[in-house]
């Protein structure tokens, strides 16, 4: 099933040829309009002119989220206030937040591109969708709620927060398609638990989770407990919102980038160089269509790899493979690259170990440590002290084992680590580095 069937099926000719004639129009766009990219290109000796093949892309400079705080709030829109009817910011860890701008026409492009999204993940005009991801300057509310309103379906726009209500509303207004973090759906199953609420009984038929990073085996804990297929989707503010990539329901292999209104490369994120189909690196989007503020080469920092490979769904975009991480939030212990996401499959194939961790760094004096606390289920936390140290063994030896990494178990009791309604939160580093 296909929203816009013309355009998710073009063939990869007609696909790349669509994109050049968009690239080399952004381009002359955002030399013309934005003084950012006219003195960055002219440092770099290149012009709009001489893009002649997508291969050309390679010629041009990346854009960092730096240059986007540099150019804070709208050093970067390549369309005149008068034009934007929509600003959203990034939430932002440090300093000031990313700021993007949205004409018209791209508030209709996102909406289109989120509709899309809905229907490859098995959505329709039917669905009645329960909105969970936070509305307001975050973009994952809004996003997903123009979307749901363009496919036509029922939304519920009641954001994050609240968990024991929106458990009732799933089960009064008979919600099917979910949309909210992964670790959020995870913490609902467990209010639902707590309230004798059984999942099974819901109509909840799809979940559409993103925002963070989350692993395969985090998947099946999910559509195990929701009593739903989970579908993957990716998006950032900076590029457009969600709705950049999702998975279809049908493969469930790969997030399907909309080349029509995106151009991704993968690089090295140590050298800048693109690398081959298949090779893991950091995921470079350039935008094509967007008005308000068009980004050339923006470096996500997600690490990923492409595929070009025909879907068995039919659609002809290429597909990125599940994010394993962030190249700036990828921790480095004692010379060993380890993503959250890595321990995170580890601990979910644990008998007896919830999907609800923190991983503590450390340094003691010139070596790192990192403590990785994790929940136990009730009946297990019970138990006696020897099967309990059993378990935090088993967990450091799987960890050692399969990345490499020494470190300390600690198992605390369930309920313990801290929830989100958003982002989980799942480093702590007391490392000054």
């Amino acid at each position: 099933m296909f929203y816009n069937e013309e355009f998710e099926t073009l063939p990869r000719p007609a696909l790349e040829a669509l994109q050049l004639k968009r690239l080399q129009s952004v381009l002359e766009r955002v030399y013309a309009n934005v003084p950012f990219y006219k003195a960055l290109f002219e440092r770099y000796g290149v012009r709009p002119a001489d893009i002649q093949g997508l291969d050309d892309l390679q010629r041009l400079p990346f854009t960092t989220k730096q240059d986007m705080r540099d150019s804070y709030p709208y050093g970067l829109f390549a369309a005149p206030m008068d034009e934007i009817v929509r600003i959203h910011a990034s939430s932002g860890t440090t300093g000031k937040p990313t700021v993007v701008g949205y004409t018209h026409r791209d508030i209709e492009t996102w909406s289109e591109l989120m509709a899309r999204s809905f229907v490859a993940a098995g959505a329709h005009k039917g669905d009645i969708i329960h909105n969970a991801y936070g509305y307001g300057l975050f973009t994952g509310g809004l996003g997903a709620h123009y979307g749901a309103e363009r496919l036509g379906a029922s939304v519920i726009p009641i954001s994050g927060g609240n968990t024991k209500r929106q458990i009732m509303i799933m089960q009064d207004f008979g919600s099917t398609v979910l949309t909210c973090t992964p670790s959020y759906s995870l913490f609902m199953a467990e209010e639902a638990k707590a309230e004798g609420v059984d999942f099974k009984k819901l109509k909840l038929r799809v979940g559409i989770f993103g925002a963070e990073p989350w692993s395969e085996a985090m998947r099946g804990e999910i559509e195990a407990k929701l009593n739903l297929a989970a579908i993957d989707i990716y998006g950032l503010s900076e590029i457009m919102g969600p709705g950049v990539a999702i998975e279809c329901i049908e493969a469930k292999q790969g997030l399907h980038i909309w080349e029509d209104h995106f151009i991704p490369e993968i690089i090295n994120p140590q050298t800048g160089q693109r690398l081959a189909e298949g090779e893991r690196g950091e995921l470079v989007i350039t935008t094509i269509t967007k008005q308000g503020i068009p980004l050339i080469r923006y470096r996500t920092r997600d690490i990923t790899s492409l595929t070009y490979e025909p879907c068995i769904c039919g659609r002809s975009h290429a597909r990125i493979t599940r994010m394993s991480g962030r190249s700036d939030d990828m921790l480095i212990i004692r010379g060993v690259n380890v993503f959250p996401s890595q321990i995170e499959a580890i601990l979910v194939g644990i008998e007896g170990v919830e999907p609800h961790y923190l991983l503590v760094v450390d340094r003691i004096g010139n070596l790192d440590t990192l403590e990785v606390q994790v929940e136990v289920d009730e009946r297990l936390f019970s138990d006696e002290v020897k099967v309990l140290q059993r378990l935090a063994k088993q967990i450091e030896k799987e960890i050692k084992d399969m990345l490499g990494v020494t470190c300390s178990a600690k198992l605390v009791e369930p309920k313990t680590i801290q929830r989100s309604e958003g982002k989980a939160k799942r480093v702590i580093d007391n490392r000054k580095l």
